[in-house]
């Protein structure tokens, strides 16, 4: 694929489907190298991936103040990894914050997030499905979510581990990973054996690391949000490259005028 997201083919008449992926860690972060270094293992061969974060705002999207505040700086971001000709941008929190609004005001850039990812994935692999979530504040917004993307005939149960971020620090679901997989087990035992869940997903894109191991514990499919998006986001651009399926910009995605956001000078903003 050029640098104009069209499918190259080369002079032995073999297609180039390389894409470059952006994903976009939306707080402040200090992981992005780790990050990185755990989704590459993951990538596609043809995918070029960067990981970014925010440079300012919050370190966690735990309330629904602090997720309004970062939108506008995703939306920024979308559109310069638009303008530096990337395929697909990854928003990557479970929350799927400004999900929506990205892919209204992008053009061709194709816009993925984990929950929705996991969730298209989940209905796949079984019929009902539960998440795991580290503390219970965290649900209402999810289960917002699960019902705005269709999907609610499918949830079989919301578990909570118990793990509640420090205030002033990002929650830390790797401090003490053999703790964090023993909660996780048996809150998912809990949503397999009463609650009829076939497919566990894993809430929070902190998780990361754990889902093979469990999938071996708990006999179900378990999913890592974060290894959902990225491959949702390589499945989209392929779909978009080979057969132009894109978002329908006509209806819900239909982007904003741009004479009016030169007027307004809302440019400036994303």
């Amino acid at each position: 694929m050029n640098k104009k997201g069209v499918i190259d083919v080369n002079k032995k008449g073999v297609i180039d489907v390389r894409r470059r992926v952006l994903y976009i860690e939306p707080v402040v972060s200090e992981h992005v190298d780790s990050s990185k270094g755990y989704l590459s293992q993951f990538k596609g061969p043809e995918t070029e991936l960067e990981v970014t974060s925010l440079t300012d705002g919050p370190r966690r999207l735990t309330y629904y103040s602090y997720g309004s505040l970062v939108v506008p700086k995703i939306l920024k971001i979308i559109k310069e990894a638009e303008k530096e000709n990337f395929d697909a941008a990854i928003i990557g929190c479970f929350y799927d914050p400004g999900l929506r609004e990205a892919r209204e005001i992008a053009e061709k850039l194709v816009v993925a997030a984990p929950m929705e990812a996991s969730l298209h994935i989940a209905v796949t692999l079984g019929q009902r499905f539960s998440i795991i979530v580290a503390w219970t504040k965290l649900i209402p917004l999810m289960r917002e979510n699960v019902i705005k993307y269709g999907f609610q005939d499918h949830l079989a149960s919301f578990q909570s581990i118990g793990i509640r971020r420090e205030p002033g620090k990002a929650l830390d679901l790797q401090r003490d990973p053999e703790e964090t997989k023993r909660r996780i087990v048996q809150a998912a035992k809990k949503a397999i054996e009463q609650d009829g869940a076939e497919v566990i997903i894993l809430g929070c894109t902190q998780y990361f690391g754990f889902y093979q191991e469990l999938q071996d514990a708990l006999g179900v499919p378990v999913i890592d949000a974060a290894l959902a998006a990225l491959n949702y986001a390589e499945f989209l651009v392929d779909l978009r490259n080979k057969h132009g399926w894109y978002f329908n910009k006509k209806n819900e995605y239909l982007s904003p005028p741009r004479e009016e956001i030169e007027a307004w000078k809302l440019s400036e903003l994303f």
